[in-house]
C-alpha cells in the first residue's frame, strides 16, 4: 500500500489513510456531501471508511481509494476512487469517482488525477474507465470530458435516479485508448 505513489509533478496520488481524516473532515462541503458522500461525514464513519480502504489496499481488493495531493509538501486536496467490480460494470471496466475540497477546485487537479488513475487501472488490468455522474453535476461531467471520456447515455441505478455515463478506453501510460462501444446496463 505504501509503495503506491502516482504523480505528474503537480498532482500526487497515494492511498487514502488515517492521517487524512482531519483534512478530509475539514475539507468536506455541501457539494461533496451531495454528489459523492451521500451524507455528512462523521469522525467515526470516516475512521471506519479508512479501515475498509486500507484493507482493500492490503488485500488488493476491488476498491482503491487515493488521496489527491498537491503542493511542495503535498497536502490533501480531495479523493479519487477506483472500483474494479460493481454490478453496473462489464469485465475489464473500472468505475472512477472523484471529489475535491472547495479550496482546490478550478485548478485542473481532478483532470490530472483522472489521467493518473487511468494509467494505474490499465496496469492493473482494466481496459475501460467509466465515470457515472448525476445529470445536474455539470462540473463533474466537465472533468470527464476534459479527461477524454465520452458520453454514452444514461444508466438506471438500483438505488437512485439515473446517472449519465462517460467511458474511455485505458492505456498504461494514462493516455486515452479507444473505448468499446457497448454500454452495459444502459437504459
Amino acid at each position: 500500500m505504501d509503495q503506491v505513489r502516482l504523480s505528474d509533478g503537480v498532482v500526487t496520488l497515494t492511498p487514502f489513510r488515517a492521517a487524512d481524516i482531519d483534512a478530509h473532515l475539514a475539507g468536506e462541503d455541501e457539494l461533496l456531501v451531495r454528489w459523492l458522500n451521500g451524507g455528512p461525514s462523521t469522525r467515526a464513519g470516516t475512521e471506519e471508511y479508512v479501515r475498509r480502504c486500507t484493507a482493500q489496499w492490503v488485500y488488493r481488493g476491488p476498491a482503491r481509494v487515493f488521496g489527491i495531493r498537491t503542493g511542495p509538501e503535498p497536502v490533501l486536496a480531495g479523493t479519487i476512487d477506483l472500483r474494479f467490480a460493481m454490478p453496473c460494470l462489464a469485465p475489464g471496466q473500472v468505475n472512477i469517482a472523484y471529489g475535491l475540497y472547495p479550496a482546490w477546485r478550478g485548478r485542473g487537479l481532478v483532470t490530472r488525477a483522472v489521467h493518473l488513475v487511468c494509467g494505474y487501472a490499465a496496469r492493473e488490468g482494466a481496459s475501460e474507465g467509466v465515470i457515472r455522474v448525476d445529470p445536474e453535476n455539470h462540473a463533474s461531467a466537465a472533468v470527464a470530458r476534459r479527461a477524454g471520456f465520452r458520453y454514452s447515455g444514461q444508466v438506471a441505478e438500483p438505488t437512485g435516479p439515473p446517472l449519465d455515463r462517460y467511458v474511455r478506453g485505458l492505456a498504461a501510460d494514462g493516455a486515452p485508448a479507444r473505448a468499446r462501444t457497448a454500454v452495459v446496463g444502459a437504459h
